[in-house]
């Protein structure tokens, strides 16, 4: 090969290989930037999503609007001491948690008692990761600091306190689709044996709307005579006007502005079960807990919407439509869909 020859190779190697840099270049660039841009597109989505979901909340408890309810219109310091059982706070963070029972309350309540630190392992040191709480001692009322506490500690200076934490803690609640968490709560509660909610509630409606003049003394008793609440006998529970005439309703089955007070608490962060994961994700992120909380994942037999239609079977029109009248306030607040289909059949 002549020398020109082989220059003519070199020069040519040399624009193939300067091709190349340039082309890896560019791809690693253009990926970089695609990497960075995700999760600020992804955080900014999140964001906007907050915004919409709060917005939709202060727009429903404004005076004018079309939505009106009891409890619209009160002041905060018009709740009732008791009614604010459910405001969970976390000094040592600043955050301030209404839970709601069926909507990932659980593994919630667990990341709570880690961030507070009220509870000690079996070495003495504080529980760092949420598993690890025994599952016996979540719901124990003693290990959570609620704002019904702060009042039955500093009685009428509890006001100003609440006041003051509200003002600038972070507030959070989980919400759910509102019938979808009635279904939830009755598989919980009345399909598996539970004694206690079969003592206060289950023998109450055996006598009422399953026409049983003396229900069996106990929930083992009630379920080997084949006396089985059903779906239908729950509904009937709830639309009684007799029933919270008598006691209020369980907060399993309460609606879940009262237990929340979204009219007189503008909380920060809105999240839904049905986005569970990256709405958490995206609030350790906001309270900057990510790298310190993993949040448990959630239970496999979820309770899912697409099975409302099975569980609505037996339940007339008529009584569909005056338990969505009971809880429209849940769903027009929190944005979920009015089952239309339930509605009309």
């Amino acid at each position: 090969m002549g020398m020109k020859q082989q220059f003519q190779c070199f020069c040519l190697l040399g624009v193939v290989f300067i091709t190349f840099f340039i082309i890896c270049w560019d791809v690693r660039r253009y990926s970089t930037f695609y990497l960075q841009m995700a999760p600020q597109t992804d955080v900014t989505h999140l964001k906007m999503h907050q915004e919409h979901r709060r917005r939709i909340i202060r727009e429903f408890c404004s005076a004018n609007s079309s939505l009106n309810f009891t409890e619209k219109l009160i002041t905060f310091d018009q709740i009732p001491n008791k009614a604010l059982d459910h405001l969970i706070v976390d000094d040592h963070h600043g955050v301030i948690y209404c839970f709601v029972p069926k909507v990932a309350c659980t593994n919630w309540k667990r990341v709570m008692i880690v961030l507070s630190q009220n509870l000690k392992a079996p070495d003495g040191a504080p529980y760092l990761d949420p598993l690890d709480i025994p599952s016996n001692v979540i719901h124990n009322s003693t290990l959570h600091k609620t704002f019904n506490k702060l009042w039955r500690r500093f009685g009428r200076y509890s006001r100003p306190l609440m006041h003051h934490k509200l003002k600038n803690y972070t507030k959070f609640l989980f919400v759910r689709d509102p019938f979808v968490r009635l279904i939830s709560a009755f598989r919980d509660k009345f399909v598996k044996p539970d004694e206690y909610f079969y003592n206060m509630y289950g023998s109450t409606m055996l006598q009422r709307y399953a026409n049983i003049s003396k229900p069996p003394d106990s929930v083992q008793e009630a379920f080997a005579a084949g006396n089985r609440l059903s779906f239908t006998h729950f509904i009937k529970y709830l639309l009684d006007p007799q029933t919270e005439k008598e006691k209020p309703f369980n907060e399993h089955w309460q609606q879940m502005y009262r237990l929340c007070h979204p009219c007189q608490i503008e909380y920060d962060f809105v999240g839904k079960l049905e986005t569970l994961d990256e709405d958490t994700e995206h609030l350790l992120k906001i309270l900057g807990l990510d790298n310190y909380i993993h949040f448990p994942p959630g239970h496999e037999n979820r309770t899912a919407v697409d099975w409302e239609r099975d569980w609505f079977a037996n339940i007339s029109v008529a009584d569909r439509r005056k338990l969505y009248h009971l809880y429209e306030t849940d769903f027009r607040l929190f944005e979920y869909d009015k089952p239309e289909t339930l509605l009309h059949e």
